[in-house]
């Protein structure tokens, strides 16, 4: 009898090994994929270590503390990342679902069934006419994980959740980048509306000495008109700045979660946001960025889903176990003869079902290979935002070299054609221009300087800062 017993052992074991390692064949593991990460920059200058702008906190970029504060309570209340937030929850709670996939269920059921019968039937004549049945039962069903199927579904919704994880890191990202850049507009318009009011008094005093040449006659009414026209372009300019003024304050109370209202902010320091350019490797974008991390996440998930699928063509193990009390009386109900009991174990074999599972394999292949190339895609356009970033950067700094020799040559130009214009020898058109070409100038050298900010938030964002 023990020899026999010790046969029976060997066999269940073979055949558990046997399963095991077909398991194996059937659920692969992933690997990442050869990706091309080297050299997605576009520079000529070539990074000696891995360190890059990305890896600074947000808090020692953007040091302006106004600005700070602005951000912290975007990061709270921004609807974007409450959206996100609920995200992340959602994919926890099918994550904690999926682990509980090796588990088995239960189910309670209480019953009563009442049978009219016929009375001259075999049943209906022995039970006179009727039948009433009650029943307390419970089931347990088991799948056995044969085939990797559970484990692989599991995994795929851990990927699923990671990668709602990534997405909010992304939003956070996007979110701190997008309110720095608000802020650094506004800050850039406030100076411009500063030039233009103070280009607005010179101009009054312009159209006053105008006034005082005509009678002198010096000039013409012509000439006044023009130099009160110059006046009044001016005093657009600078309704247009407010209103502008006005749209941003909306545009940043809507990033902070908040009804439209005035926004607090420093004045324009040109040396506010001045932090060290490095790139690091271009590799780095791998675990960095959070869209690319996103877009790994998904191609795993879809991955595992191939996993479930191919697992679909082999048998499945389910052992069934019922039992409680049924009774034809009520007052026997709980007795213990009232117990039953039965199990079942058994396999099941797809054999034909409309093409069904064979359509379901070849669709997670399908959405396999499309993760794939949205990663290769994600990582491709992290390196060209970073490329863009990069050359925005250094073509505003140089520009912003030119636009101050620029802005310096024109005052003195504007200076001189007053002088001038007071003893003759300019026409009042040429004094006008010069003074229109040097209004223009300076606002151009202040955008200059905010499309210099936005370079450096682009770039800081493009190499996955802010998140962490």
């Amino acid at each position: 009898m023990k020899k026999k017993s010790f046969k029976i052992y060997r066999v269940i074991i073979l055949v558990g090994a046997g399963l095991l390692m077909q398991s194996c064949l059937v659920a692969k593991k992933y690997e990442r994929p050869d990706v091309k990460a080297e050299n997605l920059y576009r520079t000529e200058v070539i990074a000696q270590d891995s360190t890059s702008l990305g890896d600074v906190a947000w808090d020692k970029i953007f040091t302006d503390p106004v600005l700070q504060g602005h951000i912290k309570k975007g990061l709270q209340n921004n609807f974007d990342m409450l959206v996100a937030i609920q995200n992340v929850t959602a994919a926890e709670a099918y994550l904690k679902q999926a682990k509980m996939g090796y588990f088995p269920t239960l189910s309670g059921t209480a019953n009563l069934t009442h049978q009219e019968l016929s009375r001259n039937s075999q049943f209906g004549s022995f039970f006179n006419g009727a039948l009433d049945q009650y029943q307390l039962s419970a089931t347990l069903s088991w799948e056995a994980d044969v085939w990797g199927k559970i484990r692989s579904n599991k995994r795929a919704y851990g990927a699923s959740y990671m990668q709602t994880i990534a997405a909010n890191q992304a939003v956070k990202t996007r979110v701190i980048t997008d309110i720095a850049a608000t802020y650094y507009q506004l800050v850039g318009l406030d100076a411009q509306l500063k030039v233009a009011e103070e280009t607005l008094i010179n101009r009054n005093e312009s159209v006053e000495a105008i006034l005082a040449l005509k009678e002198a006659g010096s000039v013409n009414e012509v000439a006044v008109q023009q130099t009160e026209a110059q006046k009044y372009a001016t005093e657009l300019i600078i309704e247009d700045l407010k209103t502008n003024i006005t749209l941003v304050e909306n545009t940043m109370s809507l990033l902070l979660g908040e009804a439209p209202h005035e926004i607090e902010r420093s004045s324009f320091n040109p040396d506010d946001l001045n932090p060290e350019i490095k790139l690091g490797y271009s590799t780095s974008l791998l675990s960095n960025r959070p869209d690319v991390v996103a877009a790994e996440y998904n191609l795993i998930n879809k991955f595992e889903l191939t996993n479930v699928a191919r697992a679909n063509f082999y048998p499945q193990f389910t052992i069934t176990a019922t039992g409680g009390l049924q009774s034809l009386e009520v007052d026997k109900w709980f007795n213990a003869n009232s117990l039953f009991a039965n199990i079942v174990g058994g396999l099941t074999q797809p054999i034909f079902n409309q093409r069904q599972i064979r359509t379901q394999h070849e669709v997670a292949k399908a959405n396999q290979q499309q993760a794939y190339i949205q990663f290769q895609q994600a990582l491709v356009n992290a390196g060209k935002e970073v490329s863009d970033a990069l050359a925005q950067y250094n073509n505003e700094t140089k520009k912003l070299d030119i636009r101050l020799k620029q802005v310096e040559s024109l005052r003195k130009a504007s200076d001189y054609s007053d002088e001038l214009l007071e003893y003759g020898l300019v026409n009042y058109l040429e004094s006008l221009t010069a003074k229109y070409s040097a209004l223009s100038a300076e606002l151009d050298l202040v955008n200059n300087k905010y499309q210099q900010y936005l370079a450096i938030i682009n770039l800081y964002k493009a190499l996955g800062g802010g998140w962490k």
